[in-house]
């Protein structure tokens, strides 16, 4: 292997160390998501009184989506640094988990992910059903089974790729 071509691998690999930005990114969107959140329950809190229970349901829909969406960062904020970055050191906190995450499993978790806040989002609408029209409606189902189809296809290529075999717990 000649000098050029090692020099440019180790950029290459080097290279990795640019997404820690993304993820610091997505870190500090994750604290303002957080603000955003308590702003949402101070809210809910100041209205529980005055609020009929359908108003409290779609609420607490709010609250469990952007928990969901939370847990979402999170997700792709750990797995993706230890998949393409660097291994994270233990530090004494539990994070056996994240072994268990190659960037295939991540794509499927992502996937179940995305359609749990989907699937809240649709709970919504349908709960509110009187403030949309029917294309509104239409659209919200479609793009819903859109994303069902995605994360189904995903599993099935994922399980294919394994050999129809299960790896890990």
């Amino acid at each position: 292997m000649n000098l050029l071509e090692r020099t440019i691998e180790r950029t290459v690999v080097a290279a990795r160390w640019l997404l820690v930005v993304f993820y610091i990114g997505l870190g500090f969107g994750l604290a303002l998501y957080a603000v955003s959140f308590i702003w949402k329950v101070a809210h809910l809190a100041g209205s529980v009184l005055s609020s009929s229970p359908t108003e409290m349901i779609l609420s607490m829909l709010g609250l469990i989506d952007a928990a969901l969406v939370a847990a979402l960062l999170v997700m792709v904020m750990l797995s993706g640094y230890e998949t393409f970055v660097s291994r994270i050191e233990n530090s004494g906190e539990q994070l056996s988990w994240l072994g268990n995450l190659d960037a295939s499993a991540l794509k499927v978790k992502l996937a179940a992910s995305i359609i749990a806040v989907s699937s809240i989002h649709l709970l919504q609408v349908f709960l509110n059903v009187e403030q949309y029209d029917n294309a509104k409606i239409f659209w919200s189902v479609a793009i819903h089974l859109a994303f069902l189809a995605s994360a189904l296809a995903l599993a099935v290529l994922d399980r294919l790729s394994k050999g129809g075999r299960e790896e890990g717990p």
